[in-house]
């Protein structure tokens, strides 16, 4: 019988304890993957310590974890894609509200993963850096190719010019890395926010003009950038973004839409061992002024605003779109970059909760890894 690992979260806002999890094997359209490797993301901390706030449908104990590379070893009967011993990376989604399954955290030894939910990675591409992709990669897809968001035309290794340009707000970042390389397979320019020293990073993603969003001139220079051009609408990412791409989106012609894939609320603030409602609840008055103060700018000036949810591709069409028809063509090309840069932190499952304490703290342009 096949032994299984796990860092398990016990209970609401507990660290993480290594302990034995049971093998699950795969469903009819699922793929076992023996993890290699695994990747920290902001929603894993978060939901670490605000769980009961975002996901209320997660029950303890439960296996966190969405970014996973390593190779099959077990198939459902209907899987044509895959078989034993294939590498691959997949967005684990054991958290989304439709699967809600422990057997489905990537902070395992085996993770069940949806069939579409995965792709085959090139034999010279190292499991640590194919998990960098997949969290960061759904979300940036979600935005840019659902018909309830951007709805942008869709990636491919040979893309044709669409002739518009799409503004992301916070191109360093995780989704914002994949977001510049999805856009531009699909045809479109972008231009970009960044720290400066982030600038030759994102030019090299495709970006053709990026811009520093600390500067007291960015909007006004955005803007001017956009003259001529029209817009494809904007991705904004991170805190200000959202107050960001309204002005600039209302300066421009073209596409009037914001995906905004930033809650407006900082759990990085919160503390673990307190009333975690309580101080929710003081920052609720900061979020109805915004979540107004956005409501009545976007309406005033014919802007469509939507949130973004990172898992919502497993139920519509983009997950075949992004993992199936995409992604496995761009990697064995050469033409799509594991990005950000894997930080490898250290080797097994007992280095998981210094990854999220790390990831809590900040990073910039790369992404915390744990190899297994």
């Amino acid at each position: 019988m096949t032994t299984n690992t796990a860092a398990w979260i016990s209970t609401k806002r507990a660290n993480l304890d290594v302990k034995p999890a049971p093998y699950t094997p795969p469903k009819d359209n699922e793929i076992v993957v023996k993890n290699r490797a695994i990747a920290i993301n902001p929603l894993d901390w978060i939901l670490q310590s605000a769980g009961e706030l975002v996901f209320s449908w997660i029950k303890y104990p439960f296996i966190l974890g969405s970014d996973l590379a390593g190779e099959v070893v077990e198939v459902g009967k209907n899987v044509t894609r895959f078989q034993p011993g294939q590498r691959v990376l997949a967005h684990a989604v054991g958290s989304d509200p439709k699967r809600n399954s422990a057997a489905e955290g990537a902070f395992q030894t085996y993770t069940v993963v949806l069939e579409h939910m995965a792709s085959p990675i090139p034999d010279h591409m190292p499991y640590e850096s194919a998990a960098v992709l997949p969290l960061g990669l759904s979300t940036a897809a979600c935005s840019l190719f659902e018909k309830d968001q951007l709805a942008l035309q869709h990636p491919s290794v040979t893309p044709k010019r669409t002739g518009k340009t799409l503004l992301v707000w916070g191109g360093s970042t995780s989704v914002g890395s994949n977001a510049i390389q999805l856009a531009v397979a699909a045809g479109y320019e972008v231009i970009t926010t960044a720290s400066p020293h982030n600038f030759d990073y994102v030019r090299k993603l495709g970006a053709s003009q990026v811009f520093d969003y600390k500067s007291k001139t960015v909007i006004t220079d955005i803007i001017n950038a956009f003259n001529g051009k029209t817009t494809a609408g904007a991705l904004a990412i991170g805190a200000g973004s959202m107050e960001a791409c309204l002005d600039i989106i209302h300066a421009c012609k073209g596409n009037k839409f914001i995906s905004m894939a930033t809650f407006p609320v900082s759990f990085q603030k919160m503390k673990k061992d307190s009333n975690l409602r309580l101080q929710f609840f003081r920052q609720l008055p900061k979020l109805i002024a915004f979540v107004i103060s956005m409501l009545l700018k976007s309406r005033l000036r014919g802007i469509r605003t939507k949130a973004v949810f990172g898992s919502s591709l497993i139920a519509n069409e983009v997950s075949k779109i992004v993992y199936v028809d995409f992604l496995p063509q761009a990697l064995a090309a050469g033409k799509f970059l594991a990005a950000p840069a894997p930080y490898v932190i250290g080797k097994g499952l007992e280095h998981v909760q210094a990854g999220l304490d790390m990831q809590r703290s900040g990073v910039s342009a790369s992404k915390i890894i744990i190899a297994l």
